[in-house]
């Protein structure tokens, strides 16, 4: 999302919302795809499979199955009474730009000169009338671009289904599928500067394309994550930090639980997914089992995922990164984390350090089993834990504590860039 413009074509903005019922039976045969509305969770396929497992708004009747093909019609299907079926039609954006949501004077210029260090300090975040009005426009933006995901709802994209400039929040949540959409640029407006965060200070933005927070039993599933025309990589550097207008692509955080994140094609973006926001064990211990399984991440460069506390089941993943200088990590070991790397296969640049592939936050301990690295055209087993310990002090521990039971097939690593590279994203589900 570009601060001069979050517009819609004008035809499309000026469209009425449209929430349509539409019978599942009918779109089936129109499209002659499956009915991805009225598919549930298989059993077995990861932690959302637990328990009740995840069925979304499948038992949905007629009157609660919608065709939705602008924002206005997208917030309304969430309204709507549930359980509930949201098919995605076109393009769905917001129909505002940045200029609409700004309030109480702010301007990008008069935020930089009030807290440009050398004016403001290095010593404590920004306060006072510049950075209340930065905090009212950004509000401003939350309550328009910040849709809330019910219980017992499934969203699923119809052919070429696009969600640009808007953060799906599923929020104390139960039962949630999100399937075959391409989502887009969730691009803040109003990015804060914290000169307090790190050594050189950041600037933090707040919204993600997926957010999951409070929830349970959700299943996100062959969509495609980028930033569109608005990548990270283009954006500019203020007061020698880059200036950071995105989040998360799918992050999951505050005591969520029960989640899988399967067939999934993550693109060019920095922080891409996050599990657990705090080091706060009253919040997350016990929670955020996640099962992160045949997604490609290209070009990502960090939180691929980074982890705090959860038993998280990583298997069958494509990780393909070409740029040395602009990656940071790939799985983020975190304080009580459990990952259990599986199966995975990462193709990296000559100019990437293997060694950096995990980076410690604060963990004991990640199992590494079956995960093969290619440089170049070599291909070899890569023990990501013994590598790690090797260039860095102190050392992790090779056991996370637990074995995943719950999962379909694994995948040989081997196998998983052809097939990954053929099945993951929108418009691939089946």
């Amino acid at each position: 999302m570009r601060t001069a413009s979050l517009a819609l074509p004008a035809a499309l903005a000026l469209a009425a919302a449209l929430v349509v019922p539409l019978a599942a039976p009918a779109r089936a045969a129109s499209t002659g795809r499956p009915d991805l509305g009225r598919q549930t969770l298989p059993a077995g396929d990861g932690w959302a499979s637990a328990g009740t497992g995840t069925t979304g708004g499948s038992a949905a009747p007629a009157a609660n199955v919608h065709v939705v093909t602008d924002r206005a019609g997208l917030a309304a299907a969430l309204a709507s009474p549930g359980p509930r079926i949201i098919y995605v039609r076109g393009v769905i954006d917001v129909d505002k730009t940045c200029a609409d949501f700004a309030t109480g004077g702010y301007t990008l210029a008069g935020y930089l000169a009030a807290y440009d260090p050398a004016v403001w300090g290095r010593d404590a975040e920004p306060s006072g009338p510049v950075e209340d009005a930065r905090a009212a426009s950004a509000a401003a933006q939350t309550a328009y671009m910040k849709l809330k995901v019910p219980s017992d709802t499934t969203i699923v994209g119809l052919p070429g289904a696009v969600i640009r400039h808007i953060n799906l929040h599923v929020d104390k949540a139960d039962n949630v599928i999100i399937r075959d959409i391409h989502f887009q640029d969730a691009a803040d407006c109003f990015p804060q500067w914290d000169p307090t965060d790190g050594d050189e200070g950041n600037w933090n933005s707040l919204y993600d394309n997926i957010s999951v927070t409070g929830s349970t039993h959700v299943w996100i599933d062959h969509n495609t994550f980028d930033d569109g025309d608005n990548p990270d990589s283009g954006q500019p550097e203020y007061f020698g930090r880059p200036y950071q207008v995105h989040d998360g692509e799918a992050d999951i955080t505050s005591g969520s639980d029960l989640v899988t994140v399967s067939w999934n094609r993550f693109a060019d973006h920095d922080k891409t997914m996050l599990i657990g926001s705090t080091n706060n064990p009253a919040t997350d211990a016990g929670k955020l089992s996640v099962t992160v399984h045949h997604n490609h991440f290209v070009n990502t460069l960090q939180r691929l995922p980074r982890v705090r506390f959860g038993k998280v089941h990583v298997y069958d993943n494509y990780y393909e990164i070409p740029d040395a200088s602009a990656f940071v990590y790939a799985l983020g070991v975190g304080v009580q984390s459990q990952i259990y790397a599986q199966e995975n296969f990462f193709r990296v640049s000559r100019a990437v350090d293997p060694a950096g592939l995990l980076h410690d936050w604060g963990g004991t301990a990640l199992t590494s089993t079956g995960n093969l690295l290619r440089v170049g055209g070599k291909v070899s087993p890569i023990d990501l834990v013994s590598v790690y310990n090797a260039a860095h002090d102190p050392d992790l521990g090779a056991d996370a504590g637990w074995t995943p039971t719950l999962h379909t097939a694994v995948d040989p690593a081997a196998s998983v860039p052809r097939e990954v590279s053929r099945h993951a994203g929108a418009g691939k589900a089946s």
